[in-house]
């Protein structure tokens, strides 16, 4: 494995066990196999290593909201199947997130940021294939209610996530937040 994927999987460990300002240069050394201070060999610091982490999830996660399926439904479900089986095999780099996106600063803070909102929007045209009778706001409502739910799995109980069919039974969750919100798609008014 390589030195600095080797530093990279020490660190998201490490960052979700004590969070990124529990952790130092020394420890995330010791962690990997390396002296802290060749750990500079690689990164400039923790700061770029949080950033590293959070970028290779972000890119992952943007790459599986592109449209593929002609059907909007499929795609939308195929992009969620995506997002479960990632938030499922990812727990602690989801944990990360949520817990040390803050901590992020310049220039990897606003270049972040802009791609968190090209995430955002992504799954906002997404949504609105599938649902495009929805309004702006309904559908910004429903995909942040939906992402969220989708990446609390990180938080949830190890006793819940190891129950048989629990991908499942996110998937449904998920997916009839997505397509329940708003006016009945069947409905008159």
């Amino acid at each position: 494995m390589p030195r600095d994927r080797r530093i990279l999987d020490a660190a998201a460990l490490a960052f979700h066990e004590k969070g990124f300002h529990g952790v130092g240069m020394d420890e995330l050394g010791t962690r990997a196999g390396l002296s802290g201070p060749s750990l500079y060999r690689y990164f400039s610091g923790k700061d770029e290593i949080l950033a590293k982490l959070l970028d290779e999830a972000m890119d992952e996660l943007l790459a599986a909201t592109r449209p593929v399926d002609v059907d909007p439904m499929a795609d939308l479900e195929r992009a969620l199947r995506h997002h479960v089986d990632f938030a499922l095999a990812n727990r602690p780099l989801v944990t990360l997130y949520q817990r040390e996106v803050r901590s992020l600063v310049d220039p990897w803070a606003a270049a972040f940021t802009r791609r968190r909102r090209q995430y955002t929007r992504a799954w906002e045209r997404l949504v609105s294939r599938a649902r495009p009778e929805l309004d702006a706001a309904v559908l910004a409502a429903t995909t942040q209610g939906c992402l969220g739910l989708l990446f609390s799995v990180a938080t949830w109980p190890d006793r819940t996530l190891a129950a048989p069919g629990v991908a499942e039974v996110i998937m449904d969750l998920v997916l009839r937040g997505m397509t329940g919100a708003g006016p009945d798609p069947g409905s008159a008014t």
